[in-house]
């Protein structure tokens, strides 16, 4: 697609379970909440829905009911309540419409989909109930905005049932005339699987419980509806997109996905480069930009001394993110013993698989002056992370988009990642070529091996004593447009071609 801004301004109801600043558990919410933004000031009129959770007590100030409706289907008799507030876009001409689908029974919880590591067994139920909420949403806004809307933007499996119901039962709604939905697909490891004998719940004919529907081996397959049902799917980076119509990354779906006739689009995730910049980042020791990084080794000191570290010149390495299999972190806790051989630091912060954190605990109280561990997870202590280490590690098996690894380049911290997914469309490999023409960033292997990330950290942290070339990659890698901007477009011109 080209760069050329939209020029038709579009209605857009963009739906999705989580969304920053209201409630977040992962990257999700990173892009739901800014690229709403984005494309308000692109000229278009946004609105976002989300459950209700107590999370967004905090964060709302002027929210009010603007409608009510019953979902009969699910045993429900008590009214769900539609809420609303606008929230002035700067330089914008129209506000942000957030409206939230209140049931307390339902998302009254301090989890958004789980507690005590364990999913609510009745998560089809409340997002059935979320997904008819989305609906009511949509015939709202096209009320109080005296137009149809014409995009219905769904992110993952949680939302993605309104595809189906749009396409299905409640096709010949006149607020949905020519109405097109887009899915975007964030990870698609989660797809809203249940037992079969639960289809009952999704309120949809019995007919559509087949192979060409949401039946999926015996179980319920939300995604899977979703997928056929809406008029286009992206995901978030163009080498996941392809990736995920293969059987290695796609859990199942790789068929479906593959019998897409009008593809898959692949568009890269932004970050928000207000909250991320290390000229003005209030978490760091110290703020620096590309044409003077002298902060930055004031970061690196000071991230030192917070762990307990000898303050020296040796490379330090962050690592940040989920502790799971997905993320390669096992890969990691294999080579310890030999990072340990090397003369480095290693910080880490992360949280998630019981065995994984226990390894790093163990290798944290055998090298204590070598490895600084925080199990949980801290968003200022992310910003110090950044601002401080040199490198940053992410050897994930797969990665959709990823977003360490945007901030990396942000703030000078040189990324270790593995080939796929975005980290592949995001990072530039060292390699003389690269260097020479000044576009490589960073490192990145291939085999998803301990033995293969090894390799590419001893490359990294031997070319991290040649400060010609280091700094080279540090510019070139700060020089990457990380912004939402691109992206905003990009999803507009899909946008548009849909209508």
């Amino acid at each position: 697609m080209s760069s050329i801004k939209p020029t038709a301004s579009l209605n857009v109801v963009m739906a999705a379970s989580e969304a920053v600043p209201y409630a977040k558990t992962g990257g999700l919410a990173d892009v739901v909440g800014v690229l709403p933004i984005e494309l308000i000031k692109l000229g278009h009129r946004v609105t976002l829905v989300l459950p209700c959770y107590p999370q967004l007590a905090s964060v709302r100030r002027s929210a009010k009911s603007v409608g009510q409706f019953r979902v009969p289907g699910l045993g429900i008799t008590a009214d769900v309540v539609l809420e609303e507030e606008l929230v002035p876009v700067a330089g914008a001409a129209h506000p942000l419409r957030v409206l939230a689908v209140r049931y307390d029974p339902y998302f009254d919880r301090q989890g958004l989909y789980q507690t005590r590591g364990a999913d609510y067994p009745d998560n089809l139920d409340r997002f059935v109930l979320f997904s008819r909420g989305v609906l009511e949403a949509l015939a709202y806004v096209a009320k109080a905005d005296g137009r149809a809307v014409d995009v219905l933007h769904l992110h993952d499996w949680q939302t993605a049932l309104c595809a189906v119901y749009v396409k299905t039962v409640d096709r010949d709604r006149k607020a949905f005339k020519g109405l097109k939905t887009l899915l975007t697909l964030h990870n698609v490891g989660y797809q809203g699987i249940f037992p079969g004998d639960q289809y009952k719940k999704t309120m949809l004919p019995p007919a559509l419980f087949a192979v060409g529907g949401l039946e999926f081996y015996g179980s319920v397959n939300v995604l899977k509806g979703g997928i056929i049902f809406s008029d286009a799917v992206s995901t978030v980076s163009p080498t996941y997109a392809r990736e995920i119509m293969t059987p290695e990354f796609g859990f199942g779906l790789e068929g479906v996905l593959a019998g897409r006739k009008d593809g898959v689009h692949g568009i890269l995730n932004g970050i928000d480069v207000a909250e991320w910049n290390p000229e003005t980042d209030p978490h760091g020791a110290a703020h620096y930009s590309r044409s003077d990084l002298s902060g930055k080794l004031v970061c690196k000191r000071a991230l030192q001394r917070e762990f307990g570290f000898p303050v020296s010149d040796v490379p330090l390495l962050g690592v940040i993110g989920r502790l799971a299999f997905q993320k390669g972190f096992d890969l990691l806790a294999d080579v310890i013993p030999e990072l340990m051989m090397m003369d480095l630091q290693l910080v880490l912060l992360g949280e998630g698989d019981r065995g994984l954190e226990d390894a790093f605990r163990a290798a944290q109280k055998q090298y204590p002056k070598q490895i600084g561990l925080y199990i949980g997870f801290d968003e200022r202590l992310a910003h110090r992370i950044e601002s401080g280490a040199d490198m940053l590690v992410m050897p994930s098996r797969y990665e959709p988009c990823g977003l360490s690894q945007l901030y990396s380049l942000r703030y000078g911290t040189v990324p270790i990642v593995r080939r796929t997914g975005g980290l592949a469309d995001t990072v530039v490999p060292y390699k003389p070529s690269t260097v020479q023409s000044g576009h490589a960033s960073g490192f990145q292997f291939i085999d998803p091996s301990a033995d293969a990330l090894l390799s590419e950290i001893l490359l990294a942290t031997t070319l991290y004593r040649d400060r010609k070339t280091w700094g080279q990659l540090i510019q070139a890698g700060m020089a990457t447009d990380v912004s939402w901007s691109h992206a905003a477009i990009q999803y507009a011109q899909l946008y548009e071609r849909l209508v």
